[in-house]
């Protein structure tokens, strides 16, 4: 069984140029895995020569993107990044949504929390 995990990072970039890093093969081979490609509607992504394809499941434009790994389709599971702006402090946010083994939950964090340092490092912020 899985758990769905929601992780929060303060985010001082250009909605526009950081979602382009969270939704285009180029912008997430910058960060998320070594290399990015899109076959019809699945992102190729590619780790060390481990290959996971996903498919786009729902995208807002500069606001949201979700992908369902092609192994979880039929299921209710997915990762997702999305863009919140704090209505009282007018900050932003990068959001992300994933699900994990519950055994899993303390390491999976720790890879998004680096994953989003190399994002940001990247970004310059």
């Amino acid at each position: 069984m899985r758990k769905r995990i929601d992780l929060e990072y303060a985010a001082s970039s250009s909605r526009n140029i950081l979602f382009k890093r969270l939704a285009t093969p180029d912008g997430l081979a910058e960060w998320f895995a070594d290399d990015v490609n899109i076959e019809g509607d699945l992102f190729i992504f590619s780790w060390e020569g481990e290959i996971q394809k996903a498919r786009v499941i729902e995208l807002v434009k500069n606001e949201k993107i979700r992908f369902q790994w092609e192994e979880d389709e039929g299921e209710e599971y997915y990762f997702e990044f999305s863009l919140r702006t704090d209505p009282m402090t007018n900050e932003m946010a990068l959001w992300i949504v994933d699900y994990v083994d519950e055994d899993e939950e303390e390491d999976a964090t720790e890879l998004w929390d680096k994953q989003v340092e190399s994002l940001f490092a990247v970004l310059g912020i």
